[in-house]
């Protein structure tokens, strides 16, 4: 139809504001004024997705119909045939979530209302609760709960309660070392001292950032249990997800997964077996929004819930999108909360904003975040070699991080 608003630009916006890279696609439409954003956020692999927009997505979707999502999911996912992958799939993702933007800004709602309305009013969220110690731990558990928090994140010596010291084979690569062992007893140790210490007063999660072994990990599940968890994070890797099995068999320690996940098959075969209980998937490693409302829809015939991915690497454009879904799931579980400082919220005015444990939506069209590209240019990304995900054990072997 000759009066149908097109895509007319495509523009890839990068910027540093903290310590992650995000990247965020903004898509210039025909009619003047309208726009919409959209979160691509792969931030130890930002130059990839920006290319992969630049040269592979723009070119794909310039002068196609804003109006067509669920089109142009589609055929963008098949397009480059090779498909399911991280730097593809969020590529898409900014283009997915701008549409869903300029969706509920024509309609003059906000994208919640076109899924289908809200189920709450707000979105119940988690934060991260680090130590040197138990002691310190149980400190930062406290001050989360004054502030109104009623889930929180234990952690103790960061993932896999790294460290320095540990006797390693004369002449080792350096690396972010971490001992298996330890970190199993040590976390036991902890969870023993923020549970007795609250009781039930707050809701305790835990993340393994898949560093574990898979028997290991059965153990460790099954070990954990007494402490009776809001749910037990990234238990297993992707490549070992056929040990949920083993896991279901031996305890019923609630289990989130999906940090990872960018191929359909991985979620689906979790939950169509009732292998864990909370999605976890970043929502732009999964191309957006549409995937996202359709793994929502096929989980709640199985009554599991949602935690969608939520970390400083997510930028202020996807979380927003992650609290439109948290606020329209039937079967929404808690979201993960990063606690940006004032200079993203100056940067992304309608960041979400949080009050006493709960994130609420701003209830305008579309996304409800805009972008200030002054600013944001005013932070240039900073190319680095990650070094924590150069994890290795204390023999040296290179592990997953």
């Amino acid at each position: 139809m000759a009066n149908e608003i097109t895509i007319q630009d495509v523009k890839v916006i990068t910027t540093q504001p903290i310590g992650q890279r995000l990247i965020v696609v903004k898509i210039i439409t025909s009619e003047p004024g309208l726009y919409g954003l959209g979160c691509a956020t792969f931030t130890q692999r930002w130059h990839a997705v920006v290319a992969a927009i630049e040269k592979h997505i723009k070119p794909f979707v310039v002068g196609r119909r804003v109006s067509r999502i669920e089109e142009m999911f589609r055929m963008a996912m098949v397009n480059g045939y090779w498909r399911n992958g991280p730097v593809l799939n969020n590529a898409i993702s900014g283009i997915d979530m701008a549409l869903w933007d300029i969706k509920g800004k024509l309609a003059n709602m906000p994208v919640y209302e076109l899924l289908g309305g809200k189920c709450r009013e707000a979105a119940a969220i988690y934060t991260h609760a680090d130590g040197r110690d138990p002691l310190e731990v149980a400190d930062n558990v406290r001050k989360f709960m004054e502030e109104g928090y009623r889930h929180v994140r234990i952690q103790m010596g960061g993932y896999g309660g790294k460290s320095d010291d540990m006797p390693r084979p004369e002449g080792s690569a350096p690396g972010a070392y971490y001992d298996p062992r330890a970190y199993t007893a040590n976390m036991l140790k902890m969870m023993e001292h923020v549970r007795s210490t609250f009781g039930d007063a707050v809701e305790l999660l835990h993340d393994v950032h898949e560093r574990l072994s898979p028997i290991h990990s059965v153990q460790f599940a099954k070990d954990v249990e007494v402490y009776r968890l809001f749910f037990l994070e990234d238990l297993l890797a992707p490549e070992d997800i056929e040990w949920s099995r083993h896991v279901r068999q031996v305890c019923c320690t609630p289990l989130a997964m999906g940090e990872l996940f960018n191929n359909p098959h991985e979620w689906r075969i979790l939950i169509e077996n009732r292998l864990i209980d909370f999605l976890r998937m970043h929502i732009s490693q999964m191309g957006g929004i549409t995937p996202a409302r359709d793994a929502i829809l096929f989980a709640n015939y199985y009554g599991i819930r949602t935690a969608w991915h939520g970390p400083g690497d997510v930028s202020p454009v996807g979380h927003a999108a992650n609290l439109h879904l948290d606020v329209w799931a039937p079967n929404f579980g808690v979201q993960e909360w990063c606690r940006f400082p004032e200079l993203v919220y100056e940067m992304f005015p309608g960041t979400p904003v949080v009050r006493k444990g709960y994130m609420y939506p701003n209830n305008k069209p579309g996304l409800g975040i805009d972008v200030n590209e002054a600013l944001a240019a005013k932070y240039p990304c900073t190319d680095i070699v990650e070094q924590w995900t150069q994890t290795r054990l204390p023999d040296g072997t290179p592990a997953r991080p």
